[in-house]
Formats: structure tokens, sequence, C-alpha cells
């Protein structure tokens, strides 16, 4: 959503856009200045089904963090390697113009780290674009220190407000994931990249030395679903450009939500968390609430066709999200905590009722509840009371819709709107060739340097080799000592 976005709009602004992915764009007939690379999809799921032992997105509430940032390292060099051998990048790959041919290399920053050659290959600037928003391992790419005491991991629970016991476990998470990071992770893409670049370049770059050639990073993200950390000036927040203004709804939905005079509910998990994969007495369990409200509800439900629907409630396979949040009687969001939703729910100030499944959804769910404008529940123990009284709480108390609205102007007033931030950034740096004055110097040094730890092992040497000295001093004089008395009473 948010890259298409990005493609769509620097089409319409004159630039010649080249679009390598699998999902095209070619049925909007964008015009003779794009062009398309189609790849064949990745399967991701097989491996994440072998490596979490789970059947279903649903499922993965449960697995561990580690084991979930394990999985993203290993789908992201295989999807990299798949994407490389695919005949048309390889083309790319191989053709003989490539100087001049492009300006500017607009990635995708999500674990596929690899990508990133085709800068250096086609001697490009580039600009990367993070659907995830931000994270604690860009500071490394950006050359900044953000601290863990109060930046959580986003795959945690967690928020800026951590207890001594979730600083420390924030702090094994995100020491061991830099750690798999540069031992696991990069060597893993380091070996694609010589696997399929060898031949056209007689020195292939690693990871880490192609880290040094980004630009800037387009995080998608912004107050408050963001908390205040240590940013460079080329991590810019660009978070809800995916959004555009609200069109007319189907006929069907529109007759629905007006009629809704007690106001309705918006029921979505996303797209790839499927309702349809709930258990029967989970289903029940919202039936039972739903069928209590006065309120109407749009339930986005995978199956043609439920049982003993209530007369309140709508399905529908698809439905267009923002349209929907924008209509004003809908007053309560249900929805798992993906940015995206989260983002349109503040666009349009609706509270939301979360149940998050896994990655970044906790993260996002909790900073709502913090602030005032969400609530949580775990779906896996959910009963119809509490849903229904969860659901009455954000309806009836004014302090949701308050603190939401109040949320909502500051996600929306900023000095230009998401798109344009963006589309500004892009020209700069074309324009500068790169802008490298706006890059860290801190990506040019090695771990040790990045974190002063050769600073600290000089300061600690220069205390320490003193006292070591003064200890042996002492031990050298007292044994002087020893002997000349031993010698005085044998005499």
């Amino acid at each position: 959503m948010m890259t298409n976005s990005i493609i769509r709009q620097l089409v319409k602004n004159g630039h010649e856009v080249t679009f390598i992915t699998p999902f095209s764009l070619e049925s909007e007939n964008l015009g003779s200045n794009y062009k398309e690379i189609l790849l064949e999809s990745y399967d991701f799921w097989t491996e994440m089904k072998e490596m979490s032992n789970r059947e279903i997105i649903l499922d993965m509430a449960d697995v561990t963090t580690l084991t979930f940032i394990r999985m993203l390292h290993v789908i992201g060099i295989h999807s990299t390697d798949f994407a490389f051998g695919q005949p048309a990048v390889k083309a790319l790959i191989n053709a003989k113009d490539k100087l001049g041919k492009y300006d500017l290399l607009l990635a995708e920053q999500f674990y596929n780290d690899g990508a990133l050659i085709l800068g250096h290959l086609y001697q490009v600037p580039v600009i990367t674009v993070s659907t995830f928003g931000n994270t604690n391992y860009f500071t490394e790419l950006a050359g900044i220190i953000a601290p863990w005491s109060y930046n959580p991991h986003s795959f945690l629970t967690y928020t800026n407000r951590m207890t001594f016991a979730e600083r420390l476990f924030n702090f094994f998470i995100c020491g061991t994931e830099s750690l798999m990071r540069n031992f696991l992770f990069y060597p893993g893409h380091d070996a694609v990249l010589r696997k399929h670049f060898s031949n056209v370049l007689d020195v292939v770059p690693t990871v880490k030395q192609l880290h040094r050639n980004i630009s800037a990073i387009l995080m998608n993200n912004y107050m408050p679903l963001e908390s205040p950390r240590p940013i460079s000036v080329n991590m810019i927040s660009v978070g809800g450009l995916h959004i555009l203004p609200p069109k007319p709804l189907p006929q069907q939905l529109q007759t629905f939500l007006d009629g809704a005079t007690h106001g309705a509910i918006y029921f979505s998990l996303g797209s790839q968390v499927r309702s349809a994969d709930l258990p029967p007495e989970k289903l029940k369990v919202f039936l039972d609430a739903f069928g209590g409200l006065k309120q109407r509800v749009l339930w986005k439900f995978e199956n043609d066709s439920f049982p003993n629907l209530p007369a309140n409630v709508m399905i529908q396979k698809w439905m267009p999200q923002g349209d929907i949040l924008a209509h004003p009687n809908v007053q309560v969001f249900i929805a798992h905590g993906g940015l995206f939703g989260m983002q349109e729910a503040l666009q349009y100030g609706v509270p939301v009722l979360g149940m998050p499944v896994y990655c970044d959804q906790h993260y996002n769910i909790n900073m709502g509840k913090a602030a005032g404008y969400a609530l949580g529940l775990d779906y896996r123990t959910i009963s119809a009371e509490e849903l229904r009284s969860s659901l009455l709480a954000l309806l009836e108390n004014p302090k949701y819709r308050d603190t939401m609205k109040s949320a909502s102007r500051i996600f929306r007033e900023r000095p230009l709107s998401p798109m344009d931030t963006a589309m500004f950034w892009i020209d700069y740096i074309i324009e500068h060739r790169g802008a490298p004055h706006m890059v860290d110097a801190g990506v040019s040094l090695a771990w040790y340097q990045f974190y002063s730890l050769d600073v600290i092992a000089f300061i600690l040497g220069s205390m320490l080799i003193p006292i070591l000295l003064l200890c042996f001093c002492v031990k050298k004089s007292a044994k002087k000592s020893g002997t000349k008395s031993k010698k005085h009473k044998k005499q």
C-alpha cells in the first residue's frame, strides 16, 4: 500500500519509474513513464509454518520474539535470493548500459538488505522505504544510538515507559538481535550477493558496506503512534502517506452505515489475519456480543456466508477500510493493531479495540492504550461479556473519543503532508546526487568504534596499567625487603 502510493505519485510527478514488484500496477495504466518488471510471488508462509510449527497466522501469537526475528531473517535472505534468480532481474544485473540509466534506487527496508546492491551496480544513491516504521537497528544504518532503556523493541509489548524487568528483557532482545544481524543475517545476505554478482563485479561489496550508500530512510511512522526517540536528519517520518481522500462507498455499505442511528462498529483483522480462521467457539463469542448491541457492525469476513448472522451485522470478504472509517457514524474500529489500520483510525479519529496477534501489533495497541484512545483484548481468551463491556466503554465513555480526536490532530497537523514530505526528499536527494551531507559519519565506523568500545578500553587500560605497575612495584619492594630481613637475621 505504501510503496504503490509512492510509485503512483512519482509517475504522476513526471519521473520515469521502473518498478520491480510481484504486485502488478499495469491495470491502472499509470502512463508511458511507468515500466514494470513483474516477479513471481515468494512463498514465505511455507517457511514460516515450518519454523514456527504453526498452521495459520492466528496461531503466531505465542511464537517467541527471537523465533519471529529468526524467521524474518531467513525469509529475508531466501526471498532476496529468489528475486535475484528471476530472469527479468538477471537481465538488469547483466545489462551493459548501466551508468546514467537511473538517478535513484528506491528499495524497501524490510530484511531484504541485499537489494541495496542494485544502487552500487548502477552507481546511484539509495533511499529505502520502511513500511514497518522505525525500529532499533535503524540506528546502525543511520549512524546514531537509540538507548534501549526507553526504546523498546518493536516486537515486544512494551511502551517507552518500562519497568526494570522490562528494560532488562528489552536489552537482552535488542542485544541478541544485533548479534544475530551481524553474525547470521548479514553474512547470509553476503553469500547471496556473491552467488549472483561475482560474475559482474570484481569485488562484491558486503551488506554493511552497502548500508553506507543509503541517503535517507522514509519511515512509515508519525506521532502519536511513535514515541519520541533519537533520529538522524535523514530518517524521514512519512507515516500515513497511503491514506487518500475518502471516496463514496458502495451503495450497500453507504445505506447500511447511513441507517446506523446509534452508531456503527467496523471489524477487520487486516489482510493477513483472517477472521474466518477463528474457531467456532470464538466466532460465537463475537456473534453473541454483537447481537446484543444496538449499534450496527460491519465485519470483514473471508467466507461468503455466515449462519445465524444477527440482523445488525453485515459481512463482506473485502471492504474499503479508509472510506468506512471516514464515515461519521463509525464509532469503534475492532482491529489487530497493524500500522496501516492504526494510522487510518488516527486519521479519522475512530477509537480502537485492539486484538493483536504478532509482530508490532502489540506495541501499536499498547501505545494507543497508554495514550487513552484504545483498549486491548486477547482474542485467545476473550468472552462475550468482556468484548461487549469493552465495546460499550469505547462507545459510551466520551473520554476515548475526545482523546482520539486530540491524537488525530497530532497525527494530521504537519508542516507538509506525508506524501509531499516523501516527494520533497526524493527530489532533494536526486538533485544533490545522494546528499552525502545528510549522512552521519557514524555509518562508516566499525562496530567497536561506533559504541566507543576502543575508547573505553583505552581509558580502562590507562587506569589499570598504572595500578598494575604500582602493585608490581609494591610486591617487588616487599619481596626485596623480606630478602634483606632474612640476610640480617643470618648475620
